[in-house]
């Protein structure tokens, strides 16, 4: 089969190399020139396992462009970001995607949307524009199909994972599920396209809520001055019980944006909204206990550990490292960065050395596994104060260190030895080792 995917990006790469892969005819196209100049020269992600050696392997049966062509299934895989003022989808890319796609559209044609977006879009926007090549809506299939991967393990999941693939008519879900049936090892589940599309949004609201009930738990464990670790842990052994991590809010592409493409009805997504409300405040909770930390220091310098929406990734989509530290700087702070993975970002990335040299408080915001091997007696801080805002580090050599450590949901402050308590504590205990001995 000929097959066009419209988006070359996080997953419409990995899709289109994956149906190469699977013996079929892939023309990727993104309106992005740069996109297709990286590909041409061999340029693809390495954060992906497996995926420059799957691109060299299908070099034959893909190629790259920025015009449609004319193919037998056409996937539209392109951005479907949230209006920051009106916080309702911005389905532009996919408007233009269809649009693309209509002229060169044939009778018999599959057209098949990917994309993260709000219940009936399908219905009510992608088919009327497909419409306009001059076929009817009876002369072509469409089916909505989301996906559903992990950064970092993408292409093990585009395969393995299940599939929910919702059908304008039951053959257009059939011969979505005989496409994606070329390379998907999960099951395959068939239902119409409103019901899949709200699966999609449905999924990723889940997980937010699910976070903010933890974040929330965490600000009432500190306000009774109770550990909220300890306290999720126990809770969690009840066998109907699981709750996540707190953290310092949420971000990524999927899960602090979906669930606002639910909120059309106000009446009917209180919940919805008000989980959204306490993850996108979670800076602010963040902000508070810095302020506290350094309240006796004169223009206080701040490190960030991590901007990344979470670890071991490069990617800064949504990431609350971004609303802290303009915050932070609204309240006058110096601010320092540093990320180990992301390679642009909205301010000056530095290495660890120079992001800590002279800072007040260090706050670990993403717990990117390099992060572990920091030693801390070799920054050369201003003020030892640090802020883990996942209870990632180990706390015990930072303490021993002489930093004053507190974890975000944990109420006290963990005091550092000082100085002299550093040199005196090992003669301390060489003499009672004496003593003991005699």
């Amino acid at each position: 089969m000929r097959v066009c995917v419209l988006g070359l990006g996080y997953i419409g790469l990995p899709t289109a190399l994956l149906l190469a892969d699977a013996g079929h005819e892939v023309i990727g196209v993104d309106v992005d020139k740069s996109v297709i100049e990286r590909l041409s020269m061999g340029m693809v992600s390495n954060e992906e396992p497996m995926m420059l050696n799957l691109f060299k392997r299908t070099t034959e049966r893909f190629h790259a462009q920025t015009e449609v062509p004319l193919a037998d299934a056409f996937l539209i895989c392109v951005p479907t970001p949230v209006d920051g003022e009106l916080r309702v989808a911005d389905l532009s890319c996919v408007k233009n995607a269809a649009s693309m796609i209509a002229p060169q559209l044939r009778e018999g044609n599959l057209v098949i949307v990917e994309s993260t977006v709000p219940p009936g879009t399908m219905s009510a926007l992608v088919i009327p524009i497909l419409k306009k090549s001059g076929l009817e809506s009876d002369q072509f299939f469409a089916a909505y199909c989301s996906e559903r991967a992990l950064p970092g393990n993408v292409l093990h999941e585009m395969v393995h994972n299940d599939r929910i693939i919702g059908g304008k008519d039951i053959q257009s879900a059939n011969k979505a599920m005989a496409l994606y049936s070329s390379f998907v090892k999960g099951n395959i589940h068939l239902t119409n396209m409103s019901t899949a599309e709200f699966i999609k949004v449905m999924e990723n609201t889940y997980r937010d809520v699910n976070i903010a009930l933890i974040n929330e738990m965490a600000k009432i464990a500190e306000d009774n001055n109770i550990d909220i670790w300890e306290a999720r842990e126990l809770a969690n052994k009840h066998p109907r019980v699981n709750y996540v991590k707190p953290g310092p809010g949420v971000g990524g592409h999927c899960i602090a944006v979906d669930p606002w493409f639910l909120t059309n009805n106000p009446g009917n997504c209180q919940l919805i909204k008000a989980s959204r409300d306490v993850n996108d405040n979670m800076p602010n909770i963040v902000l508070g206990a810095v302020k506290t930390l350094v309240k006796d220091v004169e223009n206080p310098t701040i490190t960030i550990l991590g901007v990344a929406y979470k670890a071991n990734v490069s990617d800064a989509r949504e990431t609350p490292a971004l609303k802290f530290i303009r915050l932070a700087l609204n309240e006058g702070f110096t601010i320092r960065v540093h990320d180990p993975h992301v390679k642009r970002f909205d301010y000056l990335l530095e290495d660890l050395s120079d992001a800590t040299f002279d800072s007040d408080c260090i706050v670990l915001i993403t717990d990117h596994e390099a992060f572990r091997a920091i030693n801390p007696q070799q920054l050369r801080v201003r003020n030892k104060i640090l802020l883990d805002t996942r209870n990632f580090l180990d706390h015990e050599a930072w303490i021993k260190s002489g930093f004053d450590v507190k974890v975000l949901g944990r109420p006290e402050i963990m005091k550092g030895a000082s100085d002299i308590e550093q040199a005196v504590a090992p003669k301390a205990k060489e003499v009672l080792e004496q003593r003991i001995s005699t």
